[in-house]
């Protein structure tokens, strides 16, 4: 590379000197009086001078005015240097937002500041969410690995998503094992972000706990056979249910009048996961899918669906509505076992183990069938390779997402 040539800079000292030099040099007759004494040139582009069509030297005026200070920004000085000052240093255990300055007047200094959710003031859409606090992080964890309670128990008991409780195990072990190794934590980054950030407490009675929930437990994401909005004609002397509407969602053909009986979401789910139900199925090839299930059985917890109608009912027996409840809880997870151990069985069954002596490892092979029905049209069906084999999955391509985007509970 060649190198840089660097122009020499001239200060703005030595740009009399030079001006002067040259003036006495051309002996240049100067009558206008816009002419500037710094630079003793012609001010005319057409002199009449005889050197007019010499090089002339350049003069640039740098000026250290201030800029000019817009209404908006005075004011925005203005306020940091007043109302804004108490901002630059957080109260321990309350938010540090904007909205939290006119709260800080009615309370002493280094009182915590009951401050709303609502950080940003004209923006009244966003709100701020609370985190889970170290106990009742730390107390999820007893739960669920020391006590050995179920993961959806401990989501109810708590009020905190089965997902954010199987990733708080997670992360808290994790954070053990580190502690093992002698890795560093940041921990003080930590605690100033449990200072100013709203937090989830861990209550000393259990029924508060659930009277006041972390988040929503029961949040069903929107299905795909929901999206299109559908007219169907129905008879007003039928009761058309949740059920009939996720069969005209999954283009299902109607129930017969002696089927339309109600039953009990937890029952449904278990006799599902027990293996005494089967979802129908609509279509053929690679248009066949399950029929809809109604919101009542797809949430994460539908016992609590009974639990709130007993409650209602026998607003006098608490103890034994729970009581209820959790049995009822414990034949579900029973149940939901036994579908995880017979479908662990039934995926052993289809994969013959072959391990080499003096070998450390072992070759799984999978007898598949390769059909029309296995492979789809486009070779790409997850029942079976392709028809050329090794057809690459779509994750391998760019732009795909290939991080975990589920926790799976």
């Amino acid at each position: 590379m060649p190198p840089r040539i660097h122009s020499p800079i001239v200060p703005n000292s030595l740009l009399s000197s030079r001006s002067s030099a040259s003036q006495t040099s051309t002996h240049l007759s100067l009558s206008s009086p816009a002419c500037t004494p710094l630079s003793k040139l012609p001010c005319s582009r057409h002199s009449a001078s005889p050197l007019s069509s010499a090089p002339q030297q350049s003069s640039r005026s740098f000026s250290s005015t201030p800029t000019a200070q817009t209404r908006l920004r005075q004011e925005m000085f203005q306020w940091l240097g007043t109302k804004g000052q108490e901002l630059k240093s957080h109260i321990p255990g309350s938010t540090n937002y904007i909205t939290d300055a006119k709260n800080r007047e009615k309370y002493a200094d280094g009182e915590r500041v009951p401050g709303p959710s609502r950080p940003f003031p004209l923006n009244f859409s966003f709100k701020s969410e609370a985190i889970l606090s170290e106990e009742l992080r730390n107390d999820i964890y007893e739960r669920v690995v020391v006590q050995k309670q179920s993961v959806r128990a401990v989501s109810v008991k708590m009020g905190v998503d089965m997902r954010r409780v199987a990733a708080v195990c997670r992360l808290v072990e994790l954070e053990k094992r580190w502690r093992e190794q002698g890795k560093p934590l940041a921990l003080p980054y930590a605690r100033a972000v449990h200072e100013m950030v709203p937090t989830t407490p861990l209550y000393d009675k259990e029924h508060k706990q659930r009277e006041r929930p972390h988040e929503e437990i029961n949040d069903l994401p929107a299905h795909r056979l929901t999206d299109p909005q559908i007219f169907y004609p129905t008879s007003e002397s039928r009761q058309f249910t949740r059920v009939d509407a996720g069969r005209v969602f999954s283009a299902a053909p109607a129930r017969l009048r002696g089927d339309d009986a109600y039953e009990e979401p937890w029952k449904v789910v278990r006799d599902l996961n027990l293996g005494e139900r089967r979802i129908e199925t609509v279509g053929k090839g690679e248009g066949e899918q399950r029929v809809l299930q109604p919101a009542d059985v797809r949430i994460p917890h539908p016992q609590l669906i009974t639990l709130e109608s007993e409650r209602a009912a026998n607003p006098d027996s608490p103890r034994d509505v729970w009581t209820a409840y959790e049995k009822r809880l414990k034949e579900g997870n029973e149940a939901e076992e036994k579908r995880k151990l017979r479908k662990q069985e039934a995926r052993d069954r289809q994969v013959t183990r072959i391990q080499p002596e003096s070998s450390r490892f072992e070759f799984r092979i999978k007898d598949v069938i390769v059909s029309k029905e296995t492979t789809g049209l486009n070779g790409r069906n997850p029942q079976a390779p392709g028809r050329r084999y090794g057809v690459p999955k779509m994750d391998r391509k760019k732009g795909q997402v290939k991080i975990p985007t589920q926790v799976l509970v």
